[in-house]
């Protein structure tokens, strides 16, 4: 099992900056991909942001070159900073793991609210 805990979200003008955090805890060795996922009514869930164990990255295409996605595997921590906000990146943004040793699971975050006012 493996807990995740998101933070960091909040309100900020369009241009600002957030950087959210995710921590991982429990069976955290079993730990490969971590993610940043966000959703906004009445739409699907969609990937922004994807780190390997090893360190390589994708994003969506929304987000290439504002966001960068990192992670501290010491720590079990994986962080998604956001700069030149838009409007159109408000949603609740949802940190995922996916762990695998024999069998593969999948774990997400309760989700932290991001707003960007025009």
């Amino acid at each position: 099992q493996v807990q995740v805990v998101e933070s960091g979200g909040g309100l900020v003008q369009a241009g600002g900056s957030l950087r959210l955090s995710c921590a991982a805890s429990g069976s955290v060795s079993s730990i490969n991909d971590m993610a940043w996922y966000r959703q906004t009514p009445g739409m699907q869930r969609e990937l922004v942001a994807l780190i390997t164990r090893g360190g390589s990255t994708n994003y969506a295409d929304s987000v290439k070159g504002r966001f960068t996605i990192s992670r501290d595997n010491a720590k079990n921590t994986v962080y998604l900073q956001m700069n030149s906000l838009k409007p159109e990146d408000t949603a609740v943004y949802y940190c995922y793991v996916y762990t695998k040793l024999a069998f593969a699971y999948e774990y997400w975050g309760q989700g932290t609210q991001v707003t960007v006012s025009s």
